[in-house]
């Protein structure tokens, strides 16, 4: 049998039990040219939250009864495909579900012997290329300047200052709690961290970026964006990623501190990583090298079971993890 999890009703608020519905399907019988690929692990991203909005999007929204979308890592069990082979792995855009039987299109083959398959939904995968091309083209550091994060322990943002390290940039996290403050400063070389639980962010702000902010890239968006507006320096870039702090509101708040745009000749612009398609491959390359390098790391949260999806989900907003969250489907 197949088990996957359907979009049962859209949420007001954060989503709970009732969202979603475990259903039980027998497998997918595969036709001439597709595969059956066994999902190994599911990536829990934020994104997700969007996804099931009936709202215009970079994306249609999930219909309620069909499966979850997420991106997911897998082995093929059976191929009526000449180019996918039994034994090979893929990763792909698909859903939260055991089993899936694709045409191998829009899915990409993956080397388990290179890296473990959880790299390849994190620093590997769609993760790591987000920090790749937000940070490197939305944000264009230049060595000297000062980079700021948000959501800096995370999947995104801790690539995100890594990548900044490497560039030779002054790189400031900004995180909740003390072991994730420590984690991005004394694993993966953070000049300096910020706890948004405890600290006064603007007053920590003036200390650990002296010389204002060249680079802000934002995963939270609300309160922490218009306090960081009041520090930016002039032609400093502002790199729109995600908003996790409003996703579960039911009406954005915007930021008020706008004008600073103008006075400091800034850009604030937003991106999705799918735009990047035809360049993924230099982002996975040049991020392989890097892990080979010593240059990267990456943390996995994994949580075992597909019947613990909703739970696995609301960590993102709990924050009650550490780097990329990650369900092992098995």
């Amino acid at each position: 049998m197949n088990k996957r999890v359907l979009l049962a009703k859209r949420p007001e608020g954060l989503p709970d039990e009732s969202t979603w519905k475990l259903e039980e399907r027998p497998l997918p019988v595969i036709e001439e040219g597709e595969a059956l690929i066994k999902t190994e692990y599911i990536s829990i991203d934020p994104a997700m939250r969007g996804w099931v909005k009936d709202a215009k999007s970079y994306l249609p929204p999930v219909q309620v009864g069909d499966v979850m979308r997420a991106a997911s890592v897998g082995k093929v069990i059976e191929s009526k495909n000449s180019n996918i082979k039994a034994g090979d792995y893929y990763a792909g855009l698909s859903g939260v579900h055991q089993y899936v039987a694709t045409d191998g299109k829009s899915w990409v083959q993956v080397d388990p012997d290179r890296a473990p398959l959880p790299k390849y939904l994190s620093v590997l995968g769609l993760t790591g290329r987000t920090a790749y091309f937000g940070l490197l083209d939305i944000g264009q550091p230049k060595e000297g300047e000062t980079v700021l994060v948000s959501g800096a322990a995370g999947a995104v943002g801790s690539t995100v200052g890594q990548i900044a390290k490497i560039k030779g940039c002054h790189v400031v996290g900004i995180a909740g709690g003390k072991q994730k403050c420590d984690y991005i400063v004394n694993e993966l070389g953070f000049d300096g961290a910020i706890d948004y639980k405890k600290d006064d962010i603007k007053a920590r702000l003036k200390v650990l970026c002296p010389n204002g902010i060249d680079v802000y890239f934002d995963n939270v968006g609300g309160e922490i964006l218009d306090i960081v507006l009041t520090q930016i320096n002039r032609k400093a870039r502002i790199v729109i990623c995600g908003a996790i702090s409003q996703y579960n509101s039911k009406k954005f708040k915007g930021p008020s501190n706008y004008y600073s745009l103008l006075t400091n000749r800034a850009r604030m612009e937003g991106f999705v990583v799918i735009d990047y398609a035809k360049d993924y491959q230099t982002a996975y390359m040049q991020m392989g090298q890097w892990l080979m390098e010593g240059k990267l790391k990456s943390k996995e949260f994994i949580v075992e079971g597909i019947e613990n999806f909703n739970d696995t989900f609301l960590r993102l907003f709990s924050g009650e993890k550490l780097g990329k969250l990650i369900l092992k489907v098995a």
